[in-house]
């Protein structure tokens, strides 16, 4: 398979993990979930989830549904998770794809899809 080819194929599989786990955290009540195609802009991921909740709790719920789905979708368990301590920004690291869980309070700080609001959204489940 050519390199141009495997990229593709990479790419992809990237994308369908983070359809995976945008819907993980919709079906737990995430509020505002995108997936957020940042292949173009960054070398270190191909896309990134966004998704926030109204209490830690519910931060704690959305990543662990993440977490479970995406093992059970893609045999897969995130490189390096962070935050779960203080459960304001709860970050789940697949290497090509980031999950970012945050509080509310914590997303409108931060604001990260404003930094990245030239990127392709991708679409997953009419969304």
């Amino acid at each position: 398979m050519s390199d141009a080819l495997q990229a593709d194929a990479g790419h992809t599989e990237a994308l369908e993990l983070a359809r995976t786990a945008a819907r993980a955290a919709d079906e737990k009540k995430g509020e505002d979930t995108m997936i957020l195609d940042v292949s173009g802009v960054l070398v270190i991921a191909d896309a990134f989830v966004v998704t926030s909740a109204p209490n830690r709790r519910l931060v704690r719920t959305l990543a662990e549904a993440v977490e479970e789905d995406v093992w059970l979708g893609h045999d897969r368990r995130p490189l390096r998770t962070e935050g779960l301590s203080d459960l304001q920004w709860v970050l789940l690291d697949y290497g090509d794809v980031v999950v970012h869980v945050f509080a509310e309070e914590q997303r409108r700080f931060y604001e990260i899809e404003r930094l990245y609001r030239d990127v392709p959204r991708v679409t997953y489940d009419g969304r």
